[in-house]
Parts: C-alpha cells; structure tokens; sequence
C-alpha cells in the first residue's frame, strides 16, 4: 500500500509477539512506513529488536495509556525521533499487562471493573487520538484508526458488558471524528474483528472461529492488511465507518456446524 509510504505511524498495544499490534506494526512497514510502537512493558523492545531485525528502523517507547501524562510524553518522544505522527493505529485494550479483568454480567459489575474496562479499551484511544489531532489538522492529513470489534457494534457476549460498551464507543468516537476533522483530511475508522487467533485466544474461541463461514478462525495478519488500507492515503474518502473482519460469522443465523 503506496499511501503509508514514509508516514510516521504509532501502533499501541503491540507488545504481544503473536497480536494483531505487532502484525500490524509489521505491515506498516513493510508498506513504508516509519513505525513507533508501544505498550505497558518493557517487552516492547524486545518486539521493537524484532522489527528492526527486518532491516527497518523502529522506534519504541512503554506508556500506560490510561495516563494522561504518559500519552504526552509518548507523543513528544514519538515526533523527537521519527516526527510528527501522521498514523495512529489505537490497537490498545482488551487486557494490560499486570491486570486481571474478571467478566461477569453487568448486574455485579463493580464501579471499579466498570472504569477499568472503559479506561483501558475507549479512553487510552481518546488520549492518543486527541494529544494528535492538532498537529494533523495543522498539517492537513491524518489516518486515525481505531482497533474496535464485532462485540459491542455489532453483537455482544453475556458478561461482556463492560468491554462490548467501550468497543462500541470507539465506533462513536471515530464517527464524531469524521464530521469534526473531515474536513482537515483526516479520516477516523474502525475495525472490527471476530474470532482471532492470537496468543491471548482461549481454546473457546479458536472452536468458535472454526464454526465461522470461512471455517477457522483468522489471523492477526489478516486484521493488520485491513488496518494498513485504512491508514492510507488510497481510503481517503472512507471515514467515520466500521469494517468488520470476521470471516463471516455476524451474518450467519446458525451457529453450529450444518451437515
């Protein structure tokens, strides 16, 4: 993809060497791009030592998204040693690193399971996206791309209460975007990923991908090609919408396997 050519792109939540982060800070730079990546670890250089490994130079930089004052010092490294970000690929959530985020249905749910879920899946993506916003609307470019999912805009899970709201929110964050800074040439969009196998995929969830039209469930290389066309100047007039990549499952009926 021509159009991320050169394009200084940060990529949250890419400490994981088997998550759809890291495949996506892979594939920015395979397609040209200047990639910063990070997450709450220090196994963030490790994936950054990986990268650079492919010939390509990587900057990487630990935050805690959820901190405001983290994302600013994140950004402010970001553009001492690649430049101004250009690309954000707010991939960030689900879990942290350190932190058990129990589920359960939204009767229990504690004011303290409640924020946490909220913070980590929809408020470090709002950080990041407005600690950016100005220098791209200064510059007149920007590709905002939220990592959301099929749990919350599309469907929902019980006991997935918390993290189905804080998806579906990113979806309205990348909207308002759109109408607010479209006219600036920024884009704001939403992935929405179904049964994924990553590192982090309990063995429910690889059975659960296998009962999707394409039979398996997919890869975080997969997500990461949809996450790079968003990011390019070639979907320049595609703003403010959720591309679902799912292999099919939300538009089956039956669940189950048919003989």
């Amino acid at each position: 993809m021509a159009g991320v050519k050169n394009r200084v792109a940060l990529v949250t939540g890419a400490g994981s060497a088997g998550g759809i982060g890291f495949a996506t800070a892979k594939a920015l730079l395979q397609a040209g791009a200047r990639v910063a990546i990070t997450s709450t670890t220090d196994r963030i250089f490790t994936r950054c030592a990986e990268l650079n490994g492919h010939g390509c130079s990587v900057f990487a930089h630990p935050a805690d998204l959820t901190v405001h004052s983290e994302v600013q010092a994140l950004i402010a490294a970001i553009e001492a040693n690649l430049g101004p970000v250009d690309i954000v690929i707010n991939n960030a959530g689900m879990v942290q690193t350190g932190h058990d985020e129990p589920s359960g249905f939204l009767s229990t749910t504690s004011d303290a399971t409640w924020q946490r879920g909220i913070d980590i899946n929809l408020s470090s993506a709002f950080y990041v996206t407005r600690e950016v916003l100005p220098g791209m609307q200064a510059r007149g470019h920007g590709r905002i791309v939220h990592m959301s999912s099929v749990t919350g805009p599309v469907a929902s899970i019980a006991g997935s209460g918390v993290y189905a709201a804080a998806k579906a929110g990113l979806v309205g964050l990348a909207r308002t975007l759109a109408i607010e800074f479209g006219q600036y040439g920024i884009t704001a969009n939403c992935i929405g990923p179904g049964w994924i196998k990553t590192e982090s995929s309990g063995q429910d969830e690889i059975i659960a991908g296998r009962h999707t039209p394409a039979g398996r469930p997919g890869s975080p290389e997969e997500v990461a090609h949809a996450a790079v066309f968003l990011a390019s100047d070639e979907a320049s007039y595609i703003n403010g919408q959720l591309l679902v990549v799912d292999g099919g499952n939300t538009i089956q009926e039956y669940k189950i396997a048919l003989p």
